[in-house]
């Protein structure tokens, strides 16, 4: 095999394995588009490490949340609702729903888990 057809195969490869990923990526916009409600998705478990009502903002260790695609990690969110930071305090064990809101990922849903 010379040079060329060496070329031109791992370009063939490459070119294909590229397709194939950006196809089984998810977008990272918002889900206005999508049919799957907040109420159809997976509520996620986590910790809460941080209430901060002046600023609209929870901080939570959580496990991995499917609909985003995203990896268990401790990270801080937006609430669509600032009166769900009253249902929770720093140590709480919960369960939530996120998703992406204009831009941001956003609490949609926060219980206390008993």
């Amino acid at each position: 095999m010379n040079i060329q057809s060496i070329l031109l195969a791992t370009l063939l490869v490459t070119d294909t394995t590229l397709a194939t990923a950006q196809s089984s990526m998810k977008p990272m916009g918002d889900h206005a588009g999508m049919q799957a409600s907040s109420m159809s998705m997976e509520m996620t478990n986590g910790e809460v490490r941080k209430v901060d009502k002046d600023a609209r903002k929870i901080t939570i260790k959580h496990g991995e949340i499917k609909n985003l695609g995203m990896p268990p990690m401790t990270m801080v969110f937006q609430v669509k609702d600032p009166a769900m930071l009253d249902k929770v305090k720093a140590g709480d064990k919960v369960q939530f729903l996120a998703d992406q809101i204009n831009g941001a990922i956003t609490l949609t849903a926060i219980d206390p888990v008993k």
